[in-house]
């Protein structure tokens, strides 16, 4: 497929199409990390100067693998991932692949971490996947379509109905979440729902287009973290946006909401303090 002509495709042959293609991206991710996953001899490198952001050797197996499946099977395609940077296409479609969203959970042993994938044209991603190996389920979202498959087998997910904020359930992964400011915006939003919990990485993201989760609010995302929730939360109904309410998958400031209600809501208490 030569320059950016996906869009001149059928819509449901090219989302059928990519999302096979992310399956078997998903599989060999979960191949290449599950034999590392609670290893005793587990080792991690830090990206972080003054902090503690890991890589391990899971995480650049993980994107190699997926970077081999689109040599194959799509080659056109442009890539940009956590562990390896840009790899030019011609097609006009970009994948964006977060191998381990998670790593301090992963190198900690729990449960809750994800391979990220996500591919769509300039404007966002039109696909997304969040996949977690260990405990066997892939949330994806295509189109207007989302579902889940996993232990129980597979089935369609839409996210929560509207309801007061004193009524929901939001999530962060950091307590600190970014900034003084940032923070500010995240409280001004906590004291008001029902229940806070902290640390889930990309697995709040899928609770919320599972319909368990009201809010996911977060600062200081890459593109490679969002691109994928975004796509998986939009096809079951939700809202992800920056905290103005615009376009954010270039990464930033992340609210993402079960409905445009409890979207506006969070707006309001956000931008109080902004």
């Amino acid at each position: 497929m030569d320059g950016a002509v996906w869009h001149a495709l059928d819509m449901d042959d090219l989302l059928d199409e990519l999302t096979d293609v992310a399956g078997a991206m998903a599989d060999a991710a979960r191949a290449a990390i599950l034999p590392h996953f609670r290893a005793p001899d587990l080792q991690a490198d830090n990206k972080l100067e003054g902090g503690f952001d890991p890589v391990t050797i899971a995480d650049r197996a993980a994107e190699e693998a997926m970077r081999a499946v689109l040599q194959e099977r799509r080659p056109q395609d442009a890539i940009l991932g956590e562990e390896f940077g840009n790899t030019e296409g011609t097609s006009g479609m970009t994948w964006v692949l977060d191998p381990i969203d998670g790593t301090r959970g992963f190198v900690a042993g729990t449960p809750t971490w994800g391979v990220l994938i996500a591919v769509g044209p300039d404007s966002g991603p039109i696909l997304g996947v969040i996949d977690q190996p260990y405990i066997g389920e892939r949330f994806v979202g295509a189109g207007d379509r989302a579902w889940l498959d996993g232990p129980q087998g597979q089935r369609d997910i839409r996210t929560r109905m509207a309801r007061p904020l004193s009524e929901a359930v939001l999530f962060t992964t950091f307590p600190e979440v970014g900034t003084d400011e940032d923070r500010a915006g995240f409280e001004a939003v906590a004291r008001h729902v029902r229940l806070v919990r902290y640390g889930m990485d990309c697995y709040a993201y899928a609770l919320v287009a599972a319909g368990q989760v009201d809010l996911v609010i977060e600062a200081g995302l890459n593109s490679y973290d969002i691109q994928a929730p975004i796509a998986l939360i939009e096809a079951a109904g939700g809202i992800v946006t920056d905290w103005s309410g615009g376009p954010v998958h270039a990464g930033g400031r992340v609210i993402a909401a079960a409905n445009a209600d409890i979207h506006a809501q969070a707006m309001r208490h956000v931008q109080s303090v902004l």
